[in-house]
């Protein structure tokens, strides 16, 4: 039994909705979870391959290969990675901010722009975003991914959105990929045949979903909620690929992470399996 892990956001539909709409193989066993749960499973090898965070190749490079041609990335906004705030960054300096516990991807990246672009410092603390707070403890900003920061959006609660990935390619002239699909290692030395049939279906569901984008919209939009035109916008800012550009991208990111200390220097150069 291969075990696949898949996030199921709506910045994945064009993808899953294809993949459990097509893949009907008995031995692929798929496993649900956010980007940071499936970082720990592929670490715990309680998974073979999935998507997962690109910090979390980063963090342990030695133990995986990156399927060639295949992330969750953007050239510019996202739409769904976002800084919330009730003041502008550069006002953050000792203030607090929840940070989602759902992508140590996202994590680092906040950290990186608000301590490297914006020069602040500010007080750190994960928790849930539609949690509960403790009286006292209503933070000044929220990291927010995914569905959730969507829902943020739409609620209109913060004076201040500031779209991550927005922010890197304005600092860097770069895209910003934020889940690779990553095997591990072991597995893929024993079950290289198998990795390359997940992969090629991984491929083929991606021009199924791109060439169906208004159906995956009419499919997943309400999830929200949000109206169709609104998610076929934001499903066409996302990318799937990993070209060149968005390989530099990923030295660009992981090379900040190892000079904050941050990353493992084994990252770089890239393992790419085709």
């Amino acid at each position: 039994m291969t075990r696949i892990g898949m996030v199921n956001y709506i910045n994945t539909a064009p993808i899953y909705e294809m993949w459990k709409e097509q893949v009907h193989e008995p031995d692929w066993q798929v496993i649900e979870a956010p980007p940071a749960s499936l970082n720990r499973m592929l670490a715990a090898d309680e998974l073979d391959l999935g998507f997962v965070s690109s910090y979390e190749y980063a963090a342990r490079p030695d133990r995986y290969r990156i399927l060639a041609d295949l992330s969750i990335s953007a050239t510019g906004p996202v739409g769904s990675v976002f800084l919330f705030s009730s003041v502008a960054p550069e006002q953050l300096d000792g203030r607090p901010v929840l940070m989602t516990g759902q992508s140590d991807t996202s994590v680092c990246l906040v950290k990186i722009i608000l301590e490297e672009f914006f020069s602040v410092q500010p007080m750190y603390y994960r928790g849930e975003v539609f949690g509960e707070r403790q009286t006292g403890k209503e933070p000044a900003a929220i990291l927010a991914i995914g569905d959730e920061a969507l829902r943020l959006r739409y609620e209109h609660r913060f004076p201040v959105q500031l779209d991550l990935a927005e922010v890197w390619h304005t600092q860097t002239a770069l895209p910003f990929v934020f889940a690779l699909f990553a095997v591990r290692e072991e597995y893929l030395h024993r079950e290289a045949d198998e990795v390359r049939r997940i992969h090629r279906t991984l491929l083929d569901c991606r021009t199924s979903g791109l060439a169906r984008l208004p159906e995956i919209c009419d499919r997943v939009a309400r999830r929200i909620p949000m109206d169709c035109g609104a998610c076929s916008s934001y499903l066409h800012a996302m990318e799937y690929d990993l070209q060149p550009v968005k390989q530099q991208a990923l030295e660009r990111f992981f090379t900040l992470l190892i000079d904050r200390g941050e990353a493992d220097a084994r990252a770089l150069p890239l393992k790419i399996f085709v």
